[in-house]
């Protein structure tokens, strides 16, 4: 396709990715009553690497050994991200575990302060401040305590950003989706083997409609077909557009929850909502786009 084509499809594949994202929330919520944390992981990723490997095509010639080190440990964070949101999703409600998910991208900027010595703006220190007061509205109830889902859903966006720190740090002169098989590899093999150790495979499962199916989705659409929408989608997109695209994720995993979950929606939980959503808006896009473009 033409540089133009690209560019005119950019935008759509970003949010259809936000979109295939937020629907991810109460589907695995459903797989999860029968299906164990790790092998559900082990499953999703095994399939991700496979179906990412079958794409990659000519990408293959640049591969080197040291994209397996590099796999190793983005695919550390990401299956700990993974591993965590899931347990977290299974104590807490999906339009919950959505929006608490979506912290990781005010951490990343402080995280990246910590690395690189990379000081953060004002930008990011007042979506700091509007997603905690977010974060508390969500999920601090009357007694002022929190329960262990949405905790682990908090830990959750520490191990989220980790990982986009980390993938700064490994994947500078690599091929991206290359790396990303390698990641999706590694992240199945941690989760195998900690699957293998503490849970019993639920073979018979496997052939039950209501889990193979969620599955499947998680595998092609959750996992491959909308990790490749956004990595095309960022290349042929600015920045500014694509990180408010991509952020709906919160917003469609609370609206699918809602209507496919009925998931309890109250004037408190949205003020939550709301707040880290524009913290999140703040810190990917320091509201560029509300600011008059300067006239060439």
């Amino acid at each position: 396709m033409s540089p133009k084509t690209m560019k005119i499809l950019a935008k759509p594949m970003l949010f259809a990715a936000a979109l295939i994202w937020g629907t991810s929330f109460f589907i695995m919520k459903n797989a999860l009553d029968v299906m164990p944390v790790f092998f559900l992981l082990a499953i999703r990723f095994t399939a991700g690497a496979v179906l990412l490997a079958l794409v990659c095509g000519k990408r293959w010639k640049k591969f080197t050994p040291d994209y397996l080190w590099r796999g190793a440990v983005i695919g550390g964070f990401l299956f700990l991200a993974y591993s965590v949101q899931t347990f977290g999703l299974s104590l807490t409600t999906p339009s919950k575990n959505a929006f608490l998910t979506a912290v990781y991208c005010v951490i990343v900027p402080f995280l990246t302060w910590a690395v690189v010595k990379a000081k953060p703006d004002r930008y990011n220190i007042a979506a700091a401040l509007l997603c905690v007061a977010g974060v508390g509205l969500v999920s601090l109830n009357d007694q002022l305590s929190i329960n262990a889902g949405d905790l682990l859903t908090l830990l959750c966006a520490v191990f989220y950003a980790s990982h986009i720190v980390a993938v700064e740090k490994v994947s500078p002169g690599k091929d991206i989706t290359l790396l990303t098989v390698f990641q999706f590899a590694f992240a199945a093999l941690y989760a195998w083997i900690c699957g293998g150790c503490t849970e019993t495979f639920p073979a018979q499962a496997l052939t039950d409609p209501a889990v193979f199916l969620p599955l499947a989705y998680l595998c092609v659409m959750a996992t491959t077909v909308a990790l490749l929408f956004q990595n095309v989608g960022q290349i042929w997109s600015d920045p500014a557009s694509a990180s408010v695209i991509l952020s709906l994720e919160s917003v469609f995993g609370v609206l699918f929850s809602v209507l496919f979950y009925g998931d309890p929606v109250t004037a408190r939980l949205l003020a939550g909502f709301a707040l880290i959503f524009v913290a999140v808006v703040c810190s990917e896009t320091k509201f560029s786009f509300l600011r008059r473009r300067t006239p060439a």
